[in-house]
């Protein structure tokens, strides 16, 4: 009734239309003739009991002189609603009762409405960095490498991973994604994160000894893969782990770790450092400390069964100039950081504190190498009487 009333009231209806009864109308503006076959003013509308019989239609008009552009619509009126215009969004509102929101509460405890009022609160103040640090614009102005590498928050997490997977490679349990993971947590603090607080960011050198210190202390792994296909020490004899009283250990532990952090402290700002030709002399000590301990590795590699375990006196490679290579090759390794960030120094402090600890561990090997191979070892170090540095007995 409603929808017959409003489209014969209509101002502007383009079409013409057919009712029930044969009637045509033609609709145009009002200030049209209105032309019908049928149909007068005088006849009145009856109402439509069965909305669904009620059609709209096209019908043809007269005959004018003005021509069609548009064809007309075909249009149809039905009381059937679509299943396809269902929401999926809002189906789960639609089971939703006050008593299945009464049950859910009911099944609350205290330690689940802690848990989930400290990760909504976790996830506010989360989203309330965030939008603080996109929108801070001294972020924007001295943002540098410094942000993506040495945020306390990343580094305390990365020190605390690998204390994790230390503890489970003391064990014997950690996995070779473990074991790199305590190399980065330990040169992350060595290299980058001391430069980082310093300065204020990152370049240059702290970069370039952060993959060399991974790359030569994981030379020793790539050589048990080479030779026996496994990331994993094989058992061998006890009496081969010679290692100085624990508190010896952890006292060349911290020495390393402060003399690299008094570098950071004494070197120049990075910006600072001279680069170029300059640094040549540099990438040679660099080279050099590198083959030193892989050619160390691999030599006494070939003379030992499970790679710790020797079975005859080493003289060949660097062990022609000194006895301990692999010691020296180290030693290099930490004197060469100093020198790249020119801090003279922290050089001395850092080789007297690997030369008091390695001296204490290269007599105890040397003991028992004297007690192995007897006679064979010690006409060896008579004719290489260096420990460590050549030309320094």
């Amino acid at each position: 009734m409603e929808t017959a009333s409003v489209l014969l009231q209509s101002r502007t209806i383009p079409f013409g239309f057919n009712l029930k009864g044969n009637q045509i109308i033609s609709c145009r503006h009002f200030n049209k003739q209105l032309q019908s076959k049928g149909f007068y003013s005088q006849q009145s509308l009856k109402p439509i009991h069965n909305p669904s019989s009620f059609s709209l239609l096209p019908s043809p008009l007269r005959k004018t002189t003005r021509t069609q552009f548009l064809s007309p619509l075909k249009c149809s009126f039905s009381n059937i609603s679509s299943s396809d215009s269902r929401n999926p969004l809002l189906e789960p509102f639609k089971i939703l009762s006050f008593d299945s929101v009464k049950s859910t509460l009911s099944e609350l405890t205290p330690i689940k409405i802690a848990k989930w009022v400290a990760i909504v609160s976790l996830g506010i103040a989360a989203t309330k960095w965030t939008v603080n640090l996109v929108f801070n614009p001294f972020f924007w102005m001295y943002f540098s490498w410094s942000w993506l590498f040495w945020p306390w928050f990343v580094a305390t997490a990365l020190a605390l991973y690998g204390l994790y997977a230390f503890r489970k490679h003391s064990i014997g349990e950690a996995s070779i994604v473990e074991q790199l993971a305590i190399v980065t947590s330990v040169f992350t603090w060595l290299t980058l994160v001391p430069p980082a607080y310093f300065n204020g960011y990152l370049e240059g050198w702290p970069f370039v000894f952060f993959f060399v210190y991974h790359y030569f202390f994981f030379f020793n792994v790539s050589v048990r893969k080479r030779l026996y296909g496994d990331y994993y020490a094989r058992p061998h004899d006890p009496k081969w782990d010679v290692n100085p009283p624990k508190w010896h250990r952890l006292l060349f532990c911290v020495g390393v770790m402060v003399g690299h952090w008094l570098a950071a402290f004494e070197a120049q700002e990075l910006h600072r450092i001279p680069g170029g030709w300059s640094n040549v002399g540099m990438w040679i000590l660099i080279v050099v400390t590198l083959l030193m301990q892989y050619n160390s590795t691999l030599y006494l590699a070939k003379y030992s069964e499970k790679v710790a375990v020797p079975t005859a006196v080493v003289q060949f490679g660097p062990y022609r100039w000194v006895r301990h290579p692999i010691y020296a090759s180290t030693m290099l390794l930490f004197a060469t950081y100093c020198l790249a960030l020119r801090a003279p120094l922290s050089l001395l402090f850092v080789v007297a504190v690997c030369l008091m600890y390695y001296e204490q561990k290269a007599k105890l090997e040397e003991a028992l190498m004297v007690e192995t191979f007897g006679k064979s070892y010690l006409e060896y170090a008579s004719k290489v009487r260096c420990k460590f540095i050549p030309f320094m007995y």
